[in-house]
Parts: C-alpha cells; structure tokens; sequence
C-alpha cells in the first residue's frame, strides 16, 4: 500500500533537523545538497533528504521563493506504531528544546495519548492502546 511521505521545506536547518530526527527514530538517512545536484542555491544547503526507517521523512532547505514549514491544523500521528515504552521515549526526545501540548498519558476513553511540538515545529500525536485492549481486540479478530 503506498502512503503519502511528509516533505518538509525547512528554513536553512534541514541537515540539523533531519539528523535529530535519525537520532529519535533511527533509520537511514541520506542527505544530498545543492552542489552534489548541481542545482542552484547556496552549495550546502540541502536539496534532498530522506530518513528512511519506521517513521519516514523527506525535507530540504527552503529555497528563495519557498516558504519554510509553519503547521497549524495538522499533526503527524505515531498513534500505535510502536511499543509504549518507545512511544514514550520518543515523546520525551521530540519534547526536549520543544514545548509539550498534551502530556502523554492515560485519558479518560482508555487510550494514553499526547502532543508535542518538537524544536523544529512539527507537531506530534504519538499514543497507544492499553495492553488489554489491544489482546482482546486480537481475540476478537482471531475468534471463529
């Protein structure tokens, strides 16, 4: 199944913040500027950049006519991707030189949630089901 990859235009800091994203999420990045494209704009800046791994993400240096990211109405989702203990820690990591909207924890329909807007702007939804949800759901679904 294909699903849409977020590009990120970043205003000058898409090397910084691409390889803070690797050291949250792991994966592999790669990173390609300017002059590796022979594209025009400043030669480091990067062109193309991809984190490729459990969570996905593609961005580069805004160019002149660009504008860099500003996100209001949107949240990038990690509902269920992972462990908790995970999803926690990565909650913790994206909150570090960042500001916690909603802190991660246990609300009243059963699920633990919460959302941060991590020091490049993006904002996270991250969160999982209890353990005995998820089992009986599995259950369920197994049941004849």
């Amino acid at each position: 199944m294909t699903t849409p990859m977020v590009f990120i235009l970043f205003p000058g800091t898409a090397r910084e913040a691409l390889t803070f994203y690797e050291g949250v999420f792991g994966g592999e990045l790669s990173l390609h500027t300017n002059g590796d494209f022979g594209t025009g704009g400043p030669p480091d800046a990067i062109a193309h950049g991809v984190l490729d791994g459990i969570v996905t993400l593609a961005g580069a240096d805004a160019g002149r006519q660009e504008q860099s990211v500003q996100l209001e109405g949107l949240m990038l989702s990690l509902l269920g991707t992972a462990e908790p203990a995970l999803l926690h820690d990565w909650f913790d990591q994206l909150a570090d030189a960042g500001r916690i909207v909603d802190p991660l924890t246990p609300k009243p329909w059963g699920a633990s949630d919460g959302q941060v807007i991590d020091r490049y702007g993006l904002h996270w939804l991250i969160g999982y089901e209890p353990a005995h949800h998820i089992t009986n759901s599995a259950k369920e679904q197994a049941a004849p």
